[in-house]
């Protein structure tokens, strides 16, 4: 009977470190080509999955980031993990036919399926590349978006950084943190109230400012200085880009 229970409880605790590892945090601390893989899979059904609505994205996401861009000409965005393509896609739906909006992410699928999604709208460029070595040069994008993603990479600081790099003195950058009980499952992230703010506001970011958006996000926006930024890390110190 000990054998049994002991067995059991074996069973139980890997069954628990397996939900971890690929459902809760989504084969985070697996690795890039582990989370790759699962959206990969999960690309057919991820929209069905997160059942997002179109007019509260839009009144959430697109109209506010379409005011913050107004003053700017023609203004160019980046969007980071664009998935299905649901950040341009609430900022087209905002009426903002202005923005031109670059959609980048790991995922092929995931990238067909935004294209699918985004068809009938013009100023769309979607693109497969790494967030950790951003194909861009620096002071590019008058603003720079990344939802629901960060705590899924490898090294959410570094990626921010590059994040920063790209957009230009006065952009805005708006990302989403996990936060509540759920940053308890995120060890080594930037997740949990106060914890990324302070980060931006050491890294080169002014006007940041967090708001309650999901159940287990905040949104954060801030604005990249005008004025010089505190020193990056060197080449050398940077992380390589992942596999």
């Amino acid at each position: 009977m000990t054998g049994w229970i002991i067995a059991a409880v074996v069973v139980a605790v890997v069954a628990a470190l397996l939900y971890w590892l690929l459902v809760i945090t989504e084969g985070t601390y697996l690795g890039p080509r582990v989370v790759t893989l699962l959206y990969d899979w999960t690309a057919p059904r991820y929209d069905r999955i997160k059942e997002l609505q179109f007019i509260y994205e839009m009144e959430r996401l697109g109209l506010p980031l379409a005011e913050a861009l107004r003053d700017r000409p023609s203004p160019r965005v980046l969007d980071v993990a664009t998935g299905t393509g649901r950040l341009p896609l609430a900022l087209l739906r905002a009426g903002d036919s202005d923005s031109r909006v670059v959609g980048i992410d790991r995922s092929a699928p995931m990238l067909a399926q935004a294209r699918d999604a985004t068809a009938e709208y013009e100023g769309i460029t979607l693109m497969q590349a790494d967030a950790g070595a951003l194909p861009f040069a620096d002071d590019t994008f008058d603003a720079v978006t990344c939802l629901e993603a960060l705590e899924f990479m490898w090294s959410p600081a570094h990626v921010l950084r590059e994040m920063e790099r790209v957009l230009k003195p006065g952009g805005v950058l708006l990302v989403s943190n996990r936060v509540g009980l759920d940053a308890c499952f995120f060890p080594g992230r930037l997740c949990g109230r106060g914890r990324m703010e302070r980060f931006l506001d050491q890294n080169g970011l002014a006007a940041v400012e967090s708001e309650r958006w999901q159940v287990h996000y905040d949104l954060i926006w801030a604005r990249k200085a005008l004025s010089d930024a505190p020193a990056r890390p060197s080449d050398n110190e940077r992380v390589p880009p992942t596999p």
